[in-house]
Order: structure tokens, then C-alpha cells, then sequence
């Protein structure tokens, strides 16, 4: 991979969703600068739908460093977290930042109410962790696959390796094949990233 000298290059193109202003893109730099100096590669495609699995999924340093560069980039993200999370006192924090409580026993229901919600609304970026623990997994849950090729919204890869504190952004991906090769083609990106814990 390639590395940007600069902390926060221009990563945004088009339509890609976008927030914040000057102060919280100040407040994101800050903050990845205090966690280590992290830096960002690529940028996001100009696209107003998007599903964008970050790997790999280690450690609970994971959230704040991805929110210091979401605040950086000035992203429009949504995610979907434990509904036992969105609780007092961090609730409404949960939801300004793009939080979607969900239930997860309920797997099938997931993927289709994620389904309609691309058809429905004009704008939605979707973060997931394909690896759904923190724990060290060799199989990744194909459901954010599911949901784009039903949904038909790219797939934007996004490495987040702890080696080089760096944010990697891959190409956006159309799922047409046969999920678990398409699994593994996603998959095939994230190689060279290590999380906080091997």
C-alpha cells in the first residue's frame, strides 16, 4: 500500500454522504494524531449507498480511532450495534454517530430490514464488522453480502491495521457472484492488515 504524507488527504469524491465542519474535522485530526498518528489511504467512491466492512476486528480501540476518522473525513455513516447498547446514558451519543440498534438473534430479519432500508431511503452508508467478535474467527459472516447484492450497493472495503496506523480504503465492489466467492475476493483485501491483537 501506498501511504499519504498528509494526515487527512482529500478523501471524499462526488456524492459520497458527508457532515460535520470545520470544528469536528479538527476534532477527528486531534484524535487520530492522540491515537498513535494515524493516517488515511484512498478515498470513498462517489456513491450515495454503500456497505463498508472494516477489518480486522480486534480490540475495542477499534470504535474510537474509527470515529476520530469518520469525524476526520466528514463521513455519513450509519452502523448496526447490539440493541442492549442503546441504552442511558450513551443512547442518543449511539444514534447521532449513526448507530441502528439491532437484534441479532434475529439474522434473517437483519439482513431484510437492511434491504428495504437501501430501497427506501436515498442515502445510506452501512459499517459493518464482518467478523461479528473481536475474538479471532476464520470464518466471516457473509450477511453485509447478502444485503448488497439484494440491495445492489457497492462493497467498499476498509483496512484498519494497527502495524502502520493506517486507514486503507479499497475499491468499491458490485456482489453479483456466488456469495462465498465473493466472500473471499472481499476477504482477499484485508490480507496485509493486523488488528491491535493478533
Amino acid at each position: 500500500m501506498t501511504e499519504n504524507k498528509d494526515v487527512i488527504p482529500s478523501n471524499l469524491e462526488g456524492d459520497f454522504p458527508s457532515q460535520g465542519n470545520r470544528f469536528s474535522r479538527w476534532v477527528g485530526r486531534v484524535g487520530m494524531r492522540l491515537m498513535g498518528g494515524w493516517k488515511i489511504n484512498g478515498s470513498m467512491p462517489d456513491t450515495r449507498q454503500a456497505i463498508i466492512p472494516i477489518a480486522p476486528h480486534t480490540s475495542n480501540w477499534d470504535f474510537p480511532v474509527g470515529v476520530f476518522v469518520m469525524l476526520a473525513m466528514g463521513l455519513k455513516l450509519n452502523y448496526l450495534g447490539k440493541a442492549s447498547l442503546f441504552r442511558f446514558p450513551i443512547k442518543s451519543l449511539m444514534l447521532k454517530l449513526g448507530g441502528i440498534p439491532i437484534d441479532r438473534s434475529a439474522a434473517n430479519g437483519v439482513v431484510g430490514k437492511m434491504v428495504e432500508e437501501f430501497k427506501t431511503k436515498h442515502e445510506l452508508v452501512l459499517v459493518i464488522t464482518p467478523e461479528g467478535t473481536r475474538k479471532k474467527v476464520k470464518q466471516w459472516k457473509s450477511g453485509f453480502l447478502h444485503i448488497a447484492k439484494q440491495a445492489n450497493v457497492p462493497v467498499v472495503p476498509v483496512a484498519m491495521d494497527f502495524a502502520r496506523k493506517a486507514i486503507d480504503i479499497g475499491p468499491a465492489m458490485m456482489i453479483n457472484g456466488e456469495i462465498e466467492r465473493e466472500l473471499e475476493r472481499v476477504k482477499g483485501f484485508f490480507a496485509h492488515a493486523q488488528g491491535k491483537r493478533a
